[in-house]
């Protein structure tokens, strides 16, 4: 158990290869030694600042090696820590900071045209929990005695900084990450060092990956999916090869100059490297495998993918650490293609019945529930949201319809919120989106429910069109006609440039339904 804590696990690496190479960013490369010099150097400072076990550590930072740093230095000190999205608007960020009680952050200097020191000159008047504020790059020392640089915290040689016990790594939090939000306002979910650690060490001897393992991080260290990556790779000894953001013609760069032989990310991460001209299978001959994930893997992109890595298909949430299941290299080739696959050793999934919450049979469709060691702590400051969330079994309730066959494989149909109500008639956007994406003139599609008042809600297509195709609504309309029955026919076709993305590459149905729905009002 005690390689589940984040801490302890990159100690046992560090002893048995510290001059290995454990992190590549921006052409760096910092040894596990060299890393965790810097660790020390940040834990010892922020000790001495009065963070301590239970203390809230922020990470508003890009992918790169002071998130790292900084994940490790706040696992040592028994901290927990909060990675934040640079992006976030900045009442987004004060929502997320002053709900998780943030005391001490991480920010760049500046980022994305963001000057975050003046962004946090003024948080730092409405945030009294916030007590320290670290720059990145900071040229200069700013007025403020609150806001301190990096630079200065780990230029320090403190020799191997004496941190307080470890603790039980099922109990003590490693991280507290907000929910994507796709579907209402973000959660703070907490997660145990072995729900995040031990999770990532049973996916990564799922696919098979050794210590010799090259992995791009390009997935946003501020989502779980990024996270879970770190702590495959610390987990592992092997190395990570760090993407400040994801960008598809310095991701092929990477994978070529780097010898990267794991590529994880969501499936509009591997459709931009297929789309850009950069992109071909003779620089990619490193590649022996990765993960997609993160929302829907259609049977056709993960055929298109494999033909140059051999992807698996990973299913999981914030709230499961977040790996629930994956298929394996394997598995029968149909189940790899339109499953996500079995469960990681000691995880239980179930499938409940919507309206009554009990125990459905095998191939029925239901409400997906999980529990096993991967399961978060709970929800933060809503032990409501938590109790309703689980089953008087201890099971999660995922939000996911699905099947589950005789074989154990675990197939999604939909979300369960996300599921259409129109004339009493039940509607799973999925079903209309998988008949769409056939459409050689439909790019990408996301169907939602529009309020009304006779029907309840109609179905509506939102399309992104491919480039140049010449399409119309009712075109799509009778397309979808001669496959599906009448009432999963959408009755509204809009048509998009791009959809509103979360920063994890999820489509933002709420807003799209928002949007149609004032177009409507409007009319």
């Amino acid at each position: 158990m005690s390689s589940c804590h984040l801490a302890v696990a990159f100690e046992e690496q560090l002893r048995t290869r510290p001059d290995a190479v454990f992190v590549v960013d921006r052409g760096a490369r910092w040894t596990w030694r060299q890393v965790a010099a810097q660790a020390d150097a940040l834990a010892a400072s922020l000790s001495e600042r009065g963070l301590g076990p239970g203390s809230r550590l922020g990470l508003d930072l890009p992918n790169r090696l002071e998130w790292v740093v900084g994940a490790l230095a706040g696992a040592r000190l028994g901290l927990t820590l909060v990675p934040l999205d640079p992006a976030l608007s900045y009442l987004e960020l004060k929502y997320q900071l002053r709900q998780a009680e943030v005391a001490a952050v991480v920010v760049p200097a500046a980022w994305g045209g963001v000057d975050f020191l003046e962004l946090f000159d003024d948080l730092l008047q409405e945030l009294p929990d916030l007590r320290l504020v670290v720059t990145v790059d900071a040229e200069d020392a700013w007025l403020d005695e609150r806001i301190v640089r990096w630079e200065d915290l780990v230029a320090r040689d403190p020799g191997r900084f004496q941190a307080p016990p470890a603790g039980d790594p099922a109990t003590v939090p490693l991280a507290l990450l907000f929910t994507s939000g796709t579907m209402g306002k973000p959660k703070g979910v907490l997660l145990s060092h072995r729900n995040l650690v031990e999770t990532a060490r049973l996916t990564w001897e799922a696919m098979g990956g050794g210590e010799d393992e090259r992995t791009l991080l390009a997935v946003p260290l501020a989502h779980v999916f990024g996270v879970s990556m770190l702590a495959g790779v610390v987990a592992s000894g092997s190395t990570a090869v760090l993407q400040a953001r994801f960008e598809p013609g310095e991701a092929l760069r990477l994978v070529a100059e780097e010898g990267v032989t794991r590529l994880n990310g969501v499936p509009t991460m591997f459709q931009l490297l297929m789309r850009d001209p950069g992109f071909g299978r003779a620089a990619l001959g490193t590649l022996r495998g990765g993960v997609v994930g993160g929302s829907q893997v259609t049977p056709d992109l993960v055929r298109r993918i494999r033909a140059w890595c051999e992807v698996e298909i990973a299913y999981g949430l914030t709230e499961t650490g977040p790996t629930v299941s994956l298929t394996r290299r394997s598995d029968p080739a149909g189940k790899r293609a339109t499953t996500v696959g079995r469960p990681l050793p000691g995880v239980d999934v179930r499938v409940v019945d919507v309206a009554t919450g009990a125990l459905h049979g095998l191939e029925a469709v239901g409400e997906l529930a999980v529990r096993g060691p991967n399961v978060m702590l709970g929800y933060h400051r809503a032990p409501g949201e938590t109790a309703r969330a689980t089953t008087p079994e201890g099971h999660f309730l995922t939000g996911d319809l699905a099947v589950l066959d005789e074989e154990g494989f675990v197939q999604l149909i939909g979300r369960r919120k996300e599921l259409i109500i129109r004339g009493g008639q039940n509607v799973t956007p999925r079903e209309v989106e998988d008949v769409l994406r056939t459409h050689p003139a439909v790019e990408d599609v996301c169907v939602v429910g529009i309020p009304h008042e006779l029907l309840g809600e109609l179905v509506c297509a939102c399309l992104v069109p491919v480039e140049g195709a010449i399409v119309t609504g009712d075109e799509l309309k009778e397309f979808c006609r001669e496959q599906l029955v009448d009432y999963k026919v959408p009755d509204l076709v809009r048509f998009f440039d791009a959809f509103p993305l979360t920063g994890s590459g999820k489509v933002k149905r709420r807003e799209l339904a928002q949007v149609v729905g004032l177009e409507m009002s409007a009319t």
